[in-house]
């Protein structure tokens, strides 16, 4: 053997790749060290079985049969997006669920919020699992088993799984991630019947969270055999040659330990190492990825250390592995352009590889890539020429123009303005994108240097660093092949995680670092296993800390306390901007890393030339900036170090086209980078104008909304209250100058026409009276509120020197407890406002920048006269009310950014266009509607009638509530400003296209409210229910006069429960109704059913996780499943409700606010009522006990708390054939 020992240092190849949808790219390390690049496509299957191995092979220059062997290469490296295909796709592995009786449903109900808030056909996404097996067995959640695990009769139910074909199976039991012993001995079973693929929820994903833990351990069951088939068809084609794989976290492992859970981003990871890897090396310490591909653009951010998530969203799936945090948006160079008459739109459909753009020769449709060719900055001489019937011809420009000249005609401009349009969309939207990982986390962009790769990044570089005010653009020699040249950089990691939920304290501080030497040991082994590189080992220790009662966990270093403490504060109040004062510290899981350092790349510096004028193959004609101008055409391989390019010029090289814009300069550094510098600054004028630019109409429509989401986001990270951080129940809005809605972030139907109600009466009451830095807030049923618990934050924005506020901003939050008879202060049986807690109508909040603490404490405290009964928490009232001063901060710095880059006569006069663009859209649905009256019926005996009346010849409608009960002496009247929120709803949803919800939807309409009615109340009526019962029945009672769709559940299910110590609310999601999509003629054109047990029109909130939920209060979950065949029947049929049980551990209060118990989700169209709901108590000695529709019980251990809710209704008759 001795003798073969020198072959390990004769240096060999090495190949690093990554095989993406449509191309596979492949960087090589020759034996001499030198690199080459070769880029083919992924998917050939007349010219090989494998793009990776016939890439390895072509640059080998191996004849057929030629094996690729240890000999010849060292080791190959590479990314993949065969998983995330295959997830995206719903083409994995059919797998089979294994859980704990009782939560059958639980994946698929998971947290109940629907996707998209107006789509009135809610469409989940499938699910991946094809069939359950529940499994007897329960353990508490701190460990006590409740129920031993059944095992023959698992046993059983697996071999007859297994009869039926089934191979691959996920194990999720309740507290699983934490006490073990079942899922180890149904893993032990599973193994004995002959499952081939079994992933255990506590080696997937050994975090708390049953719904994110259990996804993930689908997704990996589902697809880490069609992982395991594509490894193993690489490894024999390359029998013995070492094999590497990239995971979502940044980090090679080798082929035999990749996993499903852990290859969602293997390609786009490999990119951001390869941007990081070479920012360092040219000294861009702060960086912003920009990985503009086909479909999509990848943005990411990068400050000197990697980031990462541990819990993600991907294609409707909910992952808990460590993935690189990367955003990404649906703007590519294949994204398709449309006009509808009134506004641009980009994406986010896509051409795709085949057909392709219009310039691809295959009748595509038009897309971003066109707009480029049409401006003259994809120029198809320098573009590979691989189009046409023999893949040999140019991009065609002359169809491109053909196109682009129709919409010319249509828009009354010039076809090159018409594309340069376009560009600046998609710009936009990558900008937005780049905000939300950057601006609103607290970055200041501006600071940063746009590092640019992917094959279309290049053609819109500058003008994305225009947008967000960046001066300095970096390409990498190797930008179009990076994320390939970052496999061969990356480290060698092995990432173990684990859930601990202790209180951080110096007691806790040895069990946690024993729990990390454990974890860390293991890591370490794992990595010398896989051993490669000689570099050493190395461990890294992490916690993850978050305040006691919230849900967003930072990771730390592991330290001392008092290190800990700092670390998390500092990177708390970077996010957050404030600490939660007084709260307690509590870890919530440990992670280490370990790891083998990889190569730094090794890029020689080059002698830099003097100066000269760089050399150029001929002058273009580039459109930018609404003008032609004479561009330079320069092919990167014709440059020296040193060359300086001044815009405008195209850089046009193998994998990609580099533009300069006018007002940039590029310029060629010693290490062959080019880094491109804004070198005049930005005078962009923006004209408001007499018409209404298409282009500045999309863009603003997307602005507006970025503002409010980012408020959104920067509320949901900051509030104390659980029902505004974890439930997502707010919203936040911006105004124009008179109070009108301009922007709403969709949280929150309810809120979401209401609030403009509040803001009028700010600005009504203090006129001539505000003054900069002034804040308001408002909860007022009267004016404008919903209901006392939603407090209104509002604060008037000035900009450039103006006396008066010029737009306002405003967030509204749901408090935990604003005082009232019951904890939580939602109380069933309340006949007086008073009742319902302390009253706030336009208190100053703020006076001129200082926060006035004591006079809101004493209000809360006190009632202020308004109630007997004085919030119970006002120190968590308070720190929600600073969370909202924030969000509403964070408004008014993006307001004024935007009236510094646009003016501020073009931000007025589009806040007056998106409100008619609007108005505009809900007029075109209005014509398509027939006149209608529909009376619902309570089960409190009341009734909500209206009457709609069209008028097709002005395209408006009268909404008429004559015939609706008196108020009531109960609970369920609505304030007016709910009562507009539900109109303003009904008619969004009918749009069948994103607009942005605001006042000019409101405008075609003419809606008429009785003074006195349950939709009009005079005070004291009491109104808690109004907010979230009688709007969904409003809203029902509309979709039914319109004819358009059946009942959904005509409730939220209230259920509140508590004692001194405890207190919890929740909403419980039932079924939606079926309905149908009418023509222009009012006919039904299609029908769709309702779905099951899914949060429905005026409430999207979330649902605490079932372990959470265990964990946090004395209460365990028997069930919660869908309630079979409770939805109606009809030609589409309705959704089915629910059934939730909730066991009591600890004697406490447990009360039910609800609807639909007598009177079910009506049909529609001859299609039959939904089932209707019930409550009930189950005691522990066996007795039952019917409550009514409202109700409230004294809940003793044992004893179980059920809701059925109700189905949705049916909609049209039944075909029978």
């Amino acid at each position: 053997m001795t003798q073969l020992a020198p072959t390990t240092h004769i240096p060999r190849w090495q190949f690093w790749i990554d095989r993406g949808g449509t191309f596979t790219d492949i960087v090589a390390k020759r034996p001499d060290g030198s690199l080459t690049t070769h880029k083919l496509l992924s998917e050939n299957p007349e010219q090989y079985k494998d793009a990776a191995v016939a890439g390895i092979r072509h640059l080998l220059g191996l004849k057929p049969g030629e094996p690729v062997t240890p000999a010849l290469v060292e080791c190959v490296k590479m990314g993949t997006t065969v998983a995330t295909n295959a997830l995206l796709e719903r083409k994995g592995e059919p797998t089979l669920l294994v859980t704990t009786r009782g939560f059958r449903d639980a994946l698929r109900i998971a947290y109940q919020n629907r996707p998209r808030l107006f789509d009135r056909h809610i469409q989940l996404p499938e699910l991946l699992y094809t069939e359950v097996i529940e499994a007897c067995e329960r353990v508490g959640a701190h460990g006590d088993v409740l129920q031993a695990l059944d095992e023959p009769s698992l046993r059983g139910d697996l071999l007859a799984a297994y009869g039926r074909g089934l191979r691959s199976v996920a194990i999720v039991f309740m507290h699983g991630y934490r006490y073990t012993q079942h899922e180890q001995a149904a893993q032990r079973i599973a193994k004995e019947v002959g499952f081939t693929q079994i992933s255990t929820s506590h080696e997937t994903s050994p975090m708390m969270k049953f719904v994110s833990r259990g996804d993930t351990t689908v997704v990996d069951a589902y697809l880490s055999p069609i992982l395991r088939r594509y490894v193993e068809q690489v490894a024999s084609e390359m029998p013995g040659v070492k094999l590497f794989f990239m995971q979502s976290s940044g980090g090679l492992t080798d082929a035999g330990t990749f996993q499903g859970k852990d290859a969602i981003l293997s390609g786009p990871a490999g990119g951001i190492v390869g941007m990081a890897r070479t920012a360092g090396l040219a000294g861009h310490e702060k960086v912003i990825g920009f990985d503009m591909g086909g479909t999509s653009t990848d943005v990411s951010h990068y400050a000197g250390a990697f980031e990462r998530e541990f819990e993600t969203h991907v294609a409707g799936v909910r992952m808990r592995a460590p993935m690189m945090s990367i955003h990404t948006v649906a703007a590519g160079g294949g994204s398709v352009l449309a006009y509808d008459g009134a506004r641009f739109r980009v994406g986010p459909e896509s051409a795709g590889a085949n057909p392709g753009p219009v310039s691809y020769r295959r009748g595509g449709p038009l897309a971003v890539t066109d707009a480029n060719v049409m401006v003259g900055k994809v120029q198809p001489r320098y573009f590979p020429s691989v189009f046409g019937p023999a893949a040999n011809e140019t991009l065609d420009a002359d169809a491109v123009r053909a196109r682009f000249e129709e919409i010319a005609a249509q828009t009354q401009r010039k076809p090159e303005e018409v594309a340069e349009g376009f560009i600046q969309i998609a710009v936009q939207q990558m900008a937005n994108a780049i905000k939300k990982i950057s601006v609103a986390r607290g970055y200041d962009v501006t600071r940063y240097t746009l590092q640019c790769f992917g094959g279309a990044g290049g053609q819109h570089a500058c003008l994305v660093a225009d947008a967000l005010g960046m001066s300095r653009v970096f390409v990498h020699p190797l930008a179009g092949v990076l994320s390939a040249y970052g496999m061969g950089l990356a480290d060698q990691t092995v990432i173990r995680e684990q859930a601990v939920e202790m209180p951080l304290a110096a007691a806790s501080l040895p069990l946690i670092a024993e729990r990390l030497d454990a974890l860390g040991s293991a890591a370490q082994a794992e990595l010398e296993r896989q051993q490669v590189s000689a570099n050493p080992v190395q461990v890294r220790h992490n916690v993850h800390v978050r305040y006691e009662g919230t849900d967003s966990a930072l990771v730390v270093p592991f330290g001392d306390m008092a290190s800990i403490q700092a670390a998390f504060e500092s990177a708390y109040r970077q996010r957050f901007a404030f600490l939660m004062v007084g709260k307690g510290l509590v870890v919530e899981a440990v992670s280490v890393e370990a790891m083998i350092a990889g190569d730094a790349p090794a890029e020689p510096r080059l002698p830099v030339h003097p100066h000269r004028k760089h050399p150029q193959r001929e002058t273009v004609k580039m459109h930018s900036g609404s003008a032609w101008h004479d561009a330079a055409l320069v092919v990167r391989e014709d440059l020296h170090p040193g060359d300086v390019i001044p815009g405008p010029a195209i850089i046009a090289e193998k994998n990609t086209t580099t533009v300069v814009e006018p007002g940039w300069s590029a310029r060629l550094t010693d290490l062959d980078h080019l880094v491109l510098d804004r070198v005049t600054a930005r005078k962009v004028q923006y004209a408001a104008g007499t018409t209404v630019d298409p282009v500045l109409l999309e863009v603003f429509n997307n602005l507006f909304m970025n503002i409010a989401e980012q408020m959104g986001l920067q509320l949901q990270n900051t509030a104390y209250s659980v029902n505004i951080k974890e439930r997502l129940d707010f919203s936040c809005a911006l105004f124009d100058a008179t109070g009108n809605l301009i922007a709403n972030a969709p949280h929150m139907p309810v809120h979401l026409g209401s609030m403009g109600e509040s803001i009028k009466t700010v600005i009504r009451e203090n006129a001539g009276k505000m003054h900069p830095g002034d804040v308001y807030m408002l909860n007022d049923p009267y004016h404008g509120g919903t209901h006392l618990p939603d407090v209104t934050v509002i604060t008037p924005v000035y900009v450039a020197e103006g006396k008066e506020p010029t737009f306002y901003v405003g967030s509204r939050g749901h408090h935990a407890d604003i005082g009232g008879t019951t904890p939580g202060s939602m109380p069933p049986f309340s006949t007086r406002i008073d009742e319902e807690g302390v009253q706030i109508n336009n208190v100053k909040l703020v006076d001129r920048g200082i926060f006035l603490e004591e006079e809101v404490r004493s209000l809360l405290t006190t009632g202020g006269g308004t109630t007997p009964y004085p919030s119970r928490n006002p120190q968590q009232n308070l720190a929600d009310l600073r969370a909202q001063i924030a969000a509403n901060e964070k408004g008014v710095q993006e307001l004024s950014k935007m009236v510094d880059q646009f003016g501020l006569d073009v931000v007025q006069a589009y806040m007056r266009h998106v409100q008619d663009n609007a108005e505009e859209s809900v007029r075109r649905v209005i014509t398509q509607l027939k006149d209608g009256q529909f009376t619902l019926k309570l089960d409190n005996g009341a009734q909500i009638s209206v009457s709609v009346k069209v008028n097709v010849a002005e395209r408006s409608a009268v909404i008429d509530f004559a015939g609706t009960s008196a108020q009531q002496t109960n609970n369920f009247n609505a304030p007016r400003a709910v009562c507009m929120a539900a109109v303003l709803y009904v008619f969004r949803t009918l749009v069948d296209d994103d607009i942005p919800l605001n006042a000019g939807c409101l405008k075609p309409l003419q809606v008429i409210i009785p003074q006195g009615s349950m939709l009009n109340p005079n005070p004291p009526a009491s109104v808690v229910a109004g907010n979230v019962e009688t709007s969904t029945c409003i809203t029902n009672a509309l979709f039914g006069a319109l004819g358009v769709m059946a009942g959904s559940q005509p409730t939220m299910n209230n259920f509140t429960f508590g004692n001194a110590r405890h207190q919890y609310y929740e909403t419980i999601a039932g079924g939606s109704g079926a309905g149908a999509v009418l023509d222009a003629e009012g006919r039904v054109e299609r029908g769709f059913n309702g779905t099951s047990v899914v949060q429905t029109h005026m409430t999207n909130s979330r649902l605490t996780d079932p372990e959470v939920l265990e964990f946090r209060f004395p209460v365990m979950l028997d069930s919660y499943a869908i309630r079979e065949g409770s939805g109606g029947s009809g030609r589409w049929h309705g959704g089915s409700g629910g059934v939730r049980r909730v066991r009591f551990l600890e004697a406490m209060t447990a009360s039910i606010l609800s609807n639909g118990r007598l009177n079910p989700a009506f049909g529609m169209a001859g299609g039959q009522p939904g089932r209707p709901g019930a409550n009930r108590v189950l005691r522990a000695n066996g007795q039952v006990e019917e409550l009514g529709h409202i109700g409230a019980a004294l809940m003793e251990p044992g004893d179980v708390f059920e809701i059925a809710t109700p189905g949705g209704g049916g909609f049209g008759e039944c075909v029978t054939s």
